[in-house]
């Protein structure tokens, strides 16, 4: 049985992507790269802002006309969009087959009822949809396990999902109730998958969770992602270990030091830290101020001045005066950080943000973030100007035409931050370090030379 997935969302969206495309080849279907060959179509959905949740609907149409002029005899939708709106789903969809939320990943096999596997069908423990066949919503799951078989999309980074859901309380966050709270991962499973990447050829370990630094907090055992770091970064010295999603209150004084302490941890800190005004922190449900903010830059820059910075933050969420965003402003002059990515707030009904006085109208929310990203272009290009002469390890990812490749440092994240093109005279092994000599910089990325004998 031929199979097509289409993974949207955030890099935990593609573990559990590359995680059902594993229990599906495992039971015996064949994964392919193009939707008109397909008799099983899968979307792997996001719902967290309201873009997202309306590029997840616009794919399942578009995937669904396969099924008149493919080959496709069931589409099947799986993850945060089914599990949000589990009440309307079917309804609202009725070109789709079968609804999986966010717990039922494990039963993908069932659902495109590959061979030697029964049917799906709907258990006792569902909620909402139970009595529609075509839906499935156990409560969501824990995080993964080294054993789960999984079929991965890049052969030389992999993302490393060491806890699923989260126990906080944003107002803003529809997480915990797509996700569940926080189920850490114990060390010897996420160390033992790791050596399993690690042999298979992955040079890039990235870690990510919906709370990644307050991993093990669940555990009780005083188990931390410091520790963590230290366990993951005896295992081989060829490789970059880098983690996305912390939360500024779980920022340690020991997970810094360690990150400072190996070379092979990368000196790369995503922190979304959402605002930067104290009252409007304190409405999102952000439990540190504007203080602790700056505090904990200067924490971070105490250690490791050359550490790279990067962070999210919301325009325009209810209640956000001129005075709240002019100091959001002022903060992101003052931190001056290497990459930023700004969301406008999005409403829903299901959040608790949504019953806050002084929703900012839209204009307003679009306009403040114009004001951000053109004061932070400029942060970015006068930071990336820095590197130029200077000479960087860098991965090989792709050629993109002859004698040109393109890379990322340790300083460049995947898909959010800017990437490297290489000029190289000779071949360059793809998912190879290699030397690169910055010749040039632009807004967001950066163009060097590869140093000959350097691969």
């Amino acid at each position: 049985m031929k199979i097509f997935m289409l993974s949207l969302g955030c890099a935990k969206n593609q573990v559990d992507s590359e995680i059902m495309l594993g229990r599906l080849r495992e039971a015996g279907g064949t994964v392919v790269e193009n939707p008109d060959e397909a008799e099983i179509i899968i979307v792997n959905t996001c719902s967290f802002i309201a873009d997202a949740a309306s590029e997840s609907i616009d794919s399942i149409l578009e995937l669904a006309k396969f099924k008149k002029n493919g080959k496709c005899r069931k589409l099947i939708v799986a993850g945060c969009l089914p599990e949000r709106y589990r009440e309307d789903i079917a309804e609202a969809l009725p070109e789709a087959d079968i609804f999986l939320g966010t717990g039922a990943f494990d039963k993908i096999a069932e659902a495109a009822e590959i061979k030697n596997f029964a049917p799906l069908h709907v258990s006792a423990g569902s909620t909402a949809c139970e009595l529609q066949p075509e839906c499935f919503f156990p409560p969501p799951d824990a995080a993964p396990v080294s054993s789960a078989p999984r079929v991965r999309t890049d052969s030389h980074t992999a993302y490393l999902k060491i806890s699923e859901g989260c126990s906080r309380h944003c107002t803003y966050c529809i997480i915990p109730k797509l996700r569940g709270k926080q189920s850490s991962r114990v060390p010897e499973d996420i160390v033992s998958e790791a050596r399993g990447l690690i042999a298979s050829g992955v040079k890039e370990l990235i870690l990510v969770a919906q709370d990644t630094t307050g991993y093990g907090a669940d555990l009780h055992e005083n188990i931390t992602l410091s520790g963590l770091l230290e366990q993951l970064a005896l295992l081989s010295e060829n490789l970059w270990i880098r983690f996305l999603y912390g939360h500024p209150e779980s920022i340690t004084e020991s997970l810094i030091r360690t990150v400072a302490a190996h070379t092979n941890i990368c000196p790369y800190f995503d922190i979304p830290i959402q605002h930067a005004s104290s009252r409007i922190l304190k409405r999102m449900g952000r439990n540190y101020s504007r203080e602790d903010l700056y505090a904990l830059f200067d924490r971070i820059r105490a250690v490791l001045p050359e550490a790279v910075l990067r962070t999210t933050v919301i325009a325009g969420f209810p209640g956000e005066t001129e005075k709240d965003f002019d100091l959001l402003l002022q903060f992101v002059k003052d931190i001056r950080f290497d990459h930023l990515g700004v969301f406008t707030y999005s409403d829903a009904e299901d959040l608790a943000s949504h019953r806050l006085s002084g929703h900012v109208p839209k204009k307003t929310a679009k306009r403040r973030y114009h004001r951000i990203m053109s004061c932070q272009s400029e942060i970015s290009l006068q930071k990336n100007l820095k590197y130029r002469g200077m000479v960087l390890t860098v991965l090989a990812e792709e050629k993109t035409e002859p004698g040109i490749f393109i890379g990322r440092s340790m300083f460049q994240s995947p898909d959010v931050d800017g990437i490297t093109y290489i000029h190289a005279d000779d071949e360059l092994q793809i998912g190879s370090f290699v030397r690169v000599k910055i010749t040039d910089a632009l807004e967001y990325d950066l163009i060097g030379e590869e140093l000959k004998g350097s691969g």
